[in-house]
């Protein structure tokens, strides 16, 4: 018994494990977080992203729940409401607090990553809550707190505005940020997020324009010049041509062999009337050789419509998070609501829709005779300037329809066909997730009482016309 207990060996190490980390560390949270955003935000599929329905730039062939407004039957509102925030938010904000709390990390460097977060963060909740009005934010992220208040949408989004100020005034292109690896959108440049988070500081403000017009002037004002200003500034992810980093959409429309997403007639039709030289980087064509729209919420032939062009679902199609034609349209917009931003409404309006077709694949060439066309020149075009730029903005953002739906909703153009028996009048947000209305009753009731009714339809505060 004594040689037996001398030989006794301590056996605790069998408990550590190996080959998974105890925790997990910031750099991958922040890029797990990342792209669960990018990849929720470029997805078609009919769980997740319906909003290339919505802003009619696709169609179906076989299911039109969707795209008929129902975003119930397959419970979106709640899939979209539970990515953002547990498969986002929790991720970057579990990454904070690992960064906050590492000793070893230079000042300079700690600094970087945290504004860098909380960048992705704003824009995370400026998603939320521009499709649902009130949200859950200031005990959105408390953990153990099951029952989160709603906080009021206006609330919020001068919050979000304010938190960018204080994000851009920490941001030090002298330090670094996180690295190349761990930033798959701007690639360890803090440069690159200086000119996102002023990007996104000037959409944040043109979003209240019609009911505050003071913090937008003073927003825009403020991020003009730190901007985006050219399309080497542009914040992408590259996707790969190997899973599991393949775009969603290669994933939805290869992958799984889904040959029912067509492109729809309401831009196909203005596509063909303009000459649009993206016309054929966007849509293919179809048996026959031409190209034909279909009906949004009617069951289309896939021999007799156009698909969308090979290039849009590439497996490693790159997905657009912040860009300089994004930035362009909204120094056009600032110009003509009398905000001091640098140039001409005409001229930012040139150089997005220039910029747009050059990312596309077309030529300077093409783009200036397209712009050239009466029915395109600043000058010519039909309509007010909210006509003129929202009509170009919705065709550029082709494969960025969350910001196209925003766009619509704010700007009122382009005015596109209802569905074919459509469920509803025009979608302006989503309802709440079923399930907060079961579990968290008592804030989901203020809420919607709040906002004038858990309807798809209500208008969120600042959609005034």
């Amino acid at each position: 018994m004594l040689s037996l207990a001398a030989c006794k060996k301590d056996i605790s190490s069998l408990n550590t494990d190996t080959k998974n980390p105890p925790v997990v560390p910031a750099g991958p949270l922040f890029s797990f977080a990342t792209k669960a955003y990018v990849d929720a935000m470029t997805s078609a599929s009919v769980n997740v992203n319906v909003f290339r329905f919505t802003v009619s730039h696709w169609a179906m062939t076989t299911y039109q729940d969707e795209a008929r407004y129902d975003f119930t039957t397959r419970t979106i509102p709640q899939i979209w409401f539970r990515t953002m925030y547990t498969d986002v938010l929790r991720n970057l904000n579990n990454s904070a607090e690992l960064v906050a709390a590492d000793p070893l990390l230079a000042a300079g460097v700690k600094a970087n990553q945290l504004a860098i977060l909380d960048i992705m963060q704003v824009a995370t909740y400026s998603t939320l809550v521009n499709t649902f009005g009130n949200i859950p934010y200031s005990e959105g992220l408390d953990k153990g707190n099951l029952f989160p208040k709603y906080d009021d949408a206006k609330t919020v989004s001068l919050d979000l505005i304010k938190r960018l100020g204080n994000d851009i005034t920490k941001l030090n292109a002298a330090s670094d940020g996180f690295s190349a690896t761990a930033d798959i959108i701007n690639k360890g440049s803090v440069a690159k997020w200086i000119k996102f988070a002023n990007t996104l500081r000037m959409q944040q403000g043109l979003i209240l324009a019609d009911v505050d017009d003071a913090t937008a002037r003073a927003a825009v004002q403020a991020s003009d010049a730190g901007a985006i200003s050219s399309a080497a500034e542009n914040s992408i992810f590259n996707y790969l041509t190997g899973a599991p980093s393949q775009n969603p959409l290669f994933v939805d429309i290869v992958t799984e062999a889904r040959g029912d997403y067509v492109v729809a007639e309401d831009l196909m039709n203005k596509l063909l009337a303009l000459s649009d030289p993206r016309l054929p980087q966007y849509a293919a064509k179809n048996s026959v050789g031409v190209y034909v729209g279909g009906v949004v919420g009617s069951g289309n032939t896939l021999s007799i419509i156009s698909e969308p062009a090979p290039k849009v679902y590439a497996a490693d199609a790159p997905s657009v998070v912040m860009d300089y034609v994004e930035t362009e349209f909204y120094r056009a917009e600032a110009v003509e609501r009398g905000y001091a931003v640098a140039g001409s409404a005409e001229g930012h309006y040139k150089n997005a829709i220039t910029a747009s077709i050059l990312f596309w694949g077309g030529t300077a060439e093409e783009a200036a005779a397209y712009l050239a066309q009466p029915a395109v020149a600043y000058a010519t075009a039909t309509g007010t300037w909210k006509e003129k730029i929202g009509t170009q903005k919705w065709i550029a953002l082709y494969s960025r329809p969350f910001n196209g739906w925003t766009e619509m909703r704010r700007l009122d153009f382009p005015k596109i066909t209802p569905p074919a028996s459509a469920t509803s009048a025009y979608p302006t947000r989503f309802t709440y997730p079923s399930n907060e209305q079961q579990l968290n009753g008592t804030n989901y009731a203020a809420a919607a009482a709040a906002i004038g009714g858990d309807k798809q339809t209500t208008k969120l505060f600042w959609d005034k016309f």
